[in-house]
């Protein structure tokens, strides 16, 4: 067979289609997940060396929210390409963009150094914008890669494999940087061990990129192209033609969005803070930096849980995470999206309402609390791989579900870890104001719910604008 004889499939098999959605939503989402982890524990003293305690979490989780305002940027910049040129070509720059930047991270001289006080968090804050730029683009590319090649009758189910990347990118994102606290000193880790999870990421996207590589487009993008309905201006067309589920989407989003970053970000925060100012103190002492007056006026309890003791338990948790992602999508295949969701977004709206005598119990309560927090994450998260891509036409799909998934990363996750923190500190280190807002965004959602019609029987090839 010469070179010109080679053959081109005309479809992605099966596993094919199942491990680039997987394994590129896995790397974004630990990219992701490796800044998340490292602006609780490292980056607020690296970064902003020159505040008291409170301000330099606040300016690190700024830091932090400003990946998702660049998401919804991110969602129309990627989506134009992604509607205009195809979801496989999309795909791979998004995943190229994450990975640099994520690189890039992990070299930055730290404010502490001379010359860099301005310099070290303005590129740390460019480069979150880049990472928000990629997973704007990354998430609606994979699940349309996988919802628009899934047999019939199993969309949903198909739909929950690059869902499953974010409960895989979070482990391995905390599972390195545990790994590193237990093998590292609180000198080393500080110093250089830190940069390790961010650098390792260049051998993760090169496993990426090779997957993704071999796909081919999506049956329903090939059929537009055939039929030249391919939309010349995706994010015109589709405010123009499907403004409705737009709204609709982002806010059915919404309630998942809050309960996942308060169950990772937050939590984190909350529960390796000291239980009592006498042990933030004596904490303090031993590290050799004593509290200023401003950190002792600012000061609220947390639960006390030690650093690497506490990412162990959110580890176990997200596990649940994962195993309910996969659960949710036979259930949403067999009773429908809409149905699904109502049912799990009444849950977590229960669930917001029982923080306080979770965490009130002790290790057990904690433990049950990081749980069930994440068992309902999985539920809500696994339907959306499929319901968001459903609600748009094929021709402006890849825009309309980014956008939607996007926006609502702003109206959910971006603000969430800050008004929890200020939350947390109205009511004195309780958290029962914490729960109260999460009930609250899942009221926003069963309302979207509720107003959002059925979509597990839509056709995802024939359905154009």
């Amino acid at each position: 067979m010469s070179a010109n004889d080679v053959v081109i499939p005309k479809a992605n098999t099966r596993g094919r289609v199942i491990v680039a959605s997987l394994v590129g939503t896995s790397i974004e989402f630990y990219d992701f997940y490796v800044y998340a982890t490292a602006a609780v524990l490292v980056f607020p003293k690296l970064f902003f060396p020159n505040a008291d305690g409170v301000t330099q979490l606040l300016s690190s989780f700024a830091v932090f929210g400003v990946a998702f305002v660049a998401r919804p940027i991110g969602s129309v910049l990627f989506g134009h390409f992604g509607d205009r040129i195809g979801r496989k070509g999309t795909l791979i720059a998004s995943l190229l963009t994450m990975g640099i930047a994520t690189f890039l991270i992990g070299c930055l001289p730290t404010a502490q150094v001379a010359g860099w006080t301005f310099w070290a968090p303005a590129l740390l804050v460019i480069l979150r914008f880049a990472q928000g730029l990629a997973l704007g683009g990354e998430w609606s590319g994979a699940a349309l890669l996988a919802t628009e090649n899934a047999p019939k009758n199993k969309r949903a189910i198909y739909g929950t494999f690059p869902q499953l990347g974010a409960p895989i990118g979070f482990i391995l994102a905390n599972l390195l940087f545990l790994v590193l606290n237990l093998t590292l000193s609180a000198e080393a880790f500080s110093s250089w061990g830190w940069r390790i999870p961010f650098l390792a990421s260049a051998v993760m996207v090169i496993v990426g990129l090779y997957v993704r590589l071999k796909l081919v487009e999506t049956p329903a993008f090939q059929k537009i192209v055939e039929q030249g309905e391919v939309s010349k201006l995706p994010i015109g067309r589709v405010f123009r033609s499907s403004w409705w589920q737009l709204i609709l989407g982002t806010f059915i989003m919404l309630a998942t969005y809050v309960l996942f970053y308060l169950m990772t970000t937050f939590t984190l925060t909350f529960g390796t803070t000291a239980a009592s100012l006498d042990d933030a103190k004596a904490a303090a002492v031993k590290a050799g930096k004593p509290m200023t007056q401003s950190a002792i006026d600012s000061f609220v309890p947390g639960l006390g849980y030690g650093r690497n003791d506490f990412l162990l338990m959110l580890i176990i948790g997200v596990v649940f995470f994962g195993v309910f992602t996969l659960v949710a999508g036979p259930l949403a295949e067999k009773y429908g999206r809409r149905q699904s969701l109502i049912v799990i977004t009444v849950l977590i709206f229960v669930f917001g309402l029982c923080f306080v005598p979770l965490v009130a119990g002790g290790f057990i309560g904690t433990m049950a609390w990081l749980i069930l927090g994440f068992i309902l994450m999985g539920l809500t998260f696994g339907p959306m791989g499929a319901f968001l891509p459903e609600l748009f036409p094929t021709n402006v799909r890849y825009t309309g579900s980014a956008v939607s998934y996007n926006v609502a990363s702003i109206l959910g996750a971006a603000v969430a870890p800050f008004i929890a923190v200020a939350l947390w500190q109205a009511a004195s280190g309780s958290t029962w104001l914490v729960g109260v807002y999460l009930s609250a965004m899942a009221v926003l959602t069963l309302i979207a719910l509720f107003l959002s019609k059925e979509t597990k029987h839509n056709d995802l090839v024939e359905q154009s604008s």
